[in-house]
C-alpha cells in the first residue's frame, strides 16, 4: 500500500460526501490507483460520536501510537489528500483505503463498529449506490448537453439515466396512484395533464423555476426516483435560463425536507432556503458531485420527494 503524499492531478480529484447516521464521511477518488480513499477523522468522529475536530484529531494520534506499540501498521498505511477544513480552507489530511478503514474500525468497540461496517461495506451495492454512481458519470456523460431542459421527456431522460437496470419502471412515467408520508401525489388518471401544464411553466426567473420544480414534486411522475432526478432537472434549468446553479451542500437535509414539505401550501422557505444556496460555478465539477451526494442523502429515510 502507498504511504505518504499523494500529488493530485485535476483528472484524479473526485471529492464524495457519504452519510452515516447524519456524519459527513468524506471521500476522494484516485484515477491512480482506481479506488476511493477515505477520511480518517471522519471515520473516527463517526465511530466515536463525536463533532469536534481537534478531539477526533488528538484521538487519531493517541490511537496510532497505540496500533504501533501493538504492531499494527495502520497508522502508517494512511495517504494524504485536501480536505475542506472546518474553517474552509483545504488542508491535506490522513486518509485510508475500503480495506484500512474497515481495520480501523475494528479497532473501536464491537456495539458501535458493527453497523459502521454493514453500512460501509455494503452502501454501494444497493440500489441507490448503483445509482449515485451513474449519477456521478452524468458529469462527463454528453446526455446534459443534448437533452431538451425544461421538459418532461428531459426528466424522463434523467430518470431513465440514474436507474436503468435497476427499476423496470426507469425513464416511464408511473399508471399507479402513489403517496408517501400520508400525502397523496397527482391522481394517475390526470398525470399527463398535469405534466403538459407543467411542462408549458414559465422560465425567465427564480420564482417561476421553483414552482415548476415544486409543481413537478407534487405531479410525482415515477414510482421511485422523483427527487434525485427532479433536482438534477431543476439545476438545467436554472444554468440555462440564470446561469446559476444551486450548491447542495448549503442545503441542510432537515431545513431542505420541510420547506419541500410546506411547498405544498406555500414555496416562500423553499425559494428562500434555495436561493440562498444559489451559485454561478455551473460547469465545477465538485459542486455537481457534492450536489450529487447531498441530493442522496436527502432521500436517506425520507418520504416527502421520493
Amino acid at each position: 500500500m502507498r504511504r505518504g503524499n499523494l500529488k493530485l492531478t485535476s483528472k484524479s480529484r473526485t471529492i464524495s460526501i457519504r452519510f452515516f447516521d447524519d456524519r459527513e464521511v468524506r471521500a476522494v477518488w484516485d484515477d491512480e490507483s482506481s479506488k476511493w480513499w477515505f477520511s480518517v477523522l471522519d471515520i473516527v468522529g463517526v465511530l466515536r460520536d463525536e463533532n469536534d475536530y481537534e478531539k477526533n484529531r488528538n484521538y487519531w494520534k493517541y490511537l496510532k501510537a497505540k496500533l504501533k506499540c501493538g504492531g499494527n501498521q495502520l497508522g502508517s498505511a494512511t495517504t494524504q489528500f485536501r480536505f475542506t477544513a472546518p474553517d474552509g480552507k483545504k488542508r491535506l489530511a490522513n486518509a485510508l483505503d475500503n480495506d484500512s478503514i474497515i481495520e480501523l474500525a475494528k479497532s473501536f468497540p464491537a456495539a458501535k463498529a458493527s453497523r459502521f461496517i454493514e453500512w460501509f461495506t455494503y452502501s454501494d451495492d444497493t440500489i441507490d449506490g448503483k445509482s449515485k454512481s451513474k449519477a456521478y458519470a452524468l458529469f462527463d456523460s454528453s446526455l446534459l448537453d443534448t437533452i431538451e431542459v425544461g421538459t418532461v421527456k428531459s426528466l424522463q431522460q434523467i430518470h431513465a439515466y440514474l436507474f436503468g437496470g435497476l427499476y423496470d419502471f426507469a425513464g416511464q412515467i408511473r399508471t399507479l396512484n402513489t403517496a408517501k408520508g400520508g400525502f397523496q401525489f397527482a391522481m394517475a388518471q390526470f398525470l399527463s395533464e398535469s405534466l403538459r401544464k407543467i411542462e408549458g411553466m414559465p422560465e425567465s426567473n427564480l420564482d417561476e423555476i421553483i414552482d415548476k420544480y415544486v409543481e413537478m414534486n407534487i405531479a410525482h411522475p415515477f414510482m421511485e426516483g422523483n427527487g434525485r432526478s427532479t433536482r438534477i432537472w431543476l439545476d438545467l434549468i436554472l444554468k440555462k435560463n440564470l446561469k446559476l446553479c444551486v450548491d447542495w451542500s448549503r442545503v441542510g437535509k432537515k431545513e431542505y425536507l420541510a420547506a419541500m414539505e410546506k411547498s405544498v401550501s406555500d414555496s416562500a422557505p423553499i425559494k428562500a432556503l434555495l436561493q440562498a444556496a444559489l451559485t454561478d460555478r455551473i460547469n465545477d465539477r465538485e459542486v455537481f458531485m457534492k450536489g450529487v451526494d447531498y441530493s442522496y442523502y436527502y432521500e436517506q429515510d425520507n418520504d416527502i420527494t421520493g
